[in-house]
């Protein structure tokens, strides 16, 4: 999922409890559902990041030279601008987009 267009908010907002436990019916599930989410959307993110920083780095053991690249500081403040994960989970929450199932009722 391309998460650079997503419509989650960028900082917090506070959401009605009625709202955000409609689909399961407890809100403590919810919480539990989302920040599954939110674990898998940060892992994605931080794959991105550690490949869009790999070009850039340096394996000398110099410790005295240390290069400031442009792209690399405009690529890590582009992913520090991003929504952060949580956000963006409770948005695919709220828009329907998570998909997940309750094992004990299949049975």
């Amino acid at each position: 999922m391309d998460y650079k267009k997503t419509k989650a908010p960028a900082t917090t907002i506070t959401r009605n409890l009625n709202e955000i436990d409609k689909v399961t019916g407890n809100i403590y599930e919810t919480v539990a559902i989302v920040s599954r989410r939110a674990n898998q959307i940060s892992g994605e993110l931080k794959e991105e990041l550690n490949r869009k920083l790999e070009e850039f780095a340096s394996y000398t053991d110099n410790l005295e030279e240390v290069f400031e690249n442009r792209e690399q500081i405009e690529i890590s403040k582009f992913y520090e601008r991003l929504p952060k994960p949580t956000l963006i989970a409770m948005q695919e929450f709220m828009d329907d987009q998570i998909y997940f199932r309750k094992p004990e009722i299949e049975e």
